[in-house]
């Protein structure tokens, strides 16, 4: 391992590793490493040989108690020569002590079991332009004019830690629409779209009924070429799934999310679309 160094990732190396996701099939938004930057500055890693990065890992801290891994990639030229393992134990070890999550492929969740991790739902990545005509009788407006503290009381029901400052990112970077259903001044749903290299991402999507999740998938798909959107919807909740086949979305891709220890108590019979496959 000779000439193998770990350490922070730079701006720079925060669109690199962006690029390597998108190679890798994952599709994630465009524009997501300015909000994953300000979740955790410190909680991107990435694995250098002779000065070139070669692997990446993403080790994020929520609050007292809480991370998340995700972007946990070896460059082919350089798997199965324990570059990628070595940045791995980096970024457990700097979440030593916490309950940790992830959203794992398919191929990598035997890994991640010997490494502590069980199962809590599987993801299902839905695609497709929504069919049907959009919702009538279900309120939504521009999550933007919403204080901001109502948002993030709302996200922590589908959240194990606080993340206002990655929220307001998330929800506030330019190019990007969110939206919320609002009902007698109380929030159902929230969703947000985001441009990606394929289709735009939708995630979160929260809603209080399939009704409004369907009203704000078809508002969101608005903001999409031809509306074509994709959603990462938990099994958990098997309203979601049924939901998007009725509206012609297709499943395309699959993850497991998994944790360290006991599932957090999430509203998951809301939660119709995570928010990101990296950071939770």
């Amino acid at each position: 391992m000779t000439g193998f160094e770990i350490g922070g990732a730079s701006a720079a190396d925060m669109k690199l590793i962006r690029d390597w996701a998108d190679e890798e099939g994952w599709n994630p938004g465009d524009s997501d490493r300015f909000a994953f930057a300000v979740a955790d500055p410190e909680g991107f890693l990435v694995g250098r040989l002779d000065g070139e990065p070669v692997a990446c890992i993403s080790a994020v801290r929520y609050g007292g108690g809480f991370g998340f891994i995700g972007f946990y990639i070896a460059r082919p030229a350089v798997r199965g020569q324990g570059y990628g393992i070595r940045l791995w134990h980096a970024g457990m070890e700097r979440l030593d002590g916490r309950l940790v999550g992830l959203d794992g492929v398919v191929d990598q969740q035997d890994n991640y079991r010997k490494s502590g991790f069980r199962p809590a739902w599987n993801n299902f990545r839905y695609e497709g332009t929504p069919r049907g005509e959009d919702i009538a009788g279900v309120e939504i407006v521009d999550a933007g004019t919403l204080p901001f503290g109502r948002l993030a009381a709302y996200d922590r029901r589908f959240f194990p830690a606080s993340r206002d400052a990655f929220l307001s990112a998330w929800t506030g970077l330019p190019g990007r629409t969110a939206l919320a259903a609002v009902r007698d001044g109380r929030i159902e749903g929230l969703g947000v779209i985001r441009p990606s290299s394929a289709a735009h991402r939708i995630g979160p999507l929260y809603a209080a009924t399939p009704a409004v999740a369907a009203a704000l998938l078809h508002r969101l798909a608005r903001h999409a070429p031809d509306g074509l959107v994709s959603v990462d919807a938990p099994d958990a909740n098997p309203a979601a799934a049924a939901l998007f086949e009725d509206l012609g979305l297709a499943p395309a891709f699959e993850t497991a999310r998994m944790y360290t220890g006991p599932a957090p108590d999430l509203a998951l019979a809301e939660l119709f679309g995570v928010t990101s496959l990296e950071l939770g």
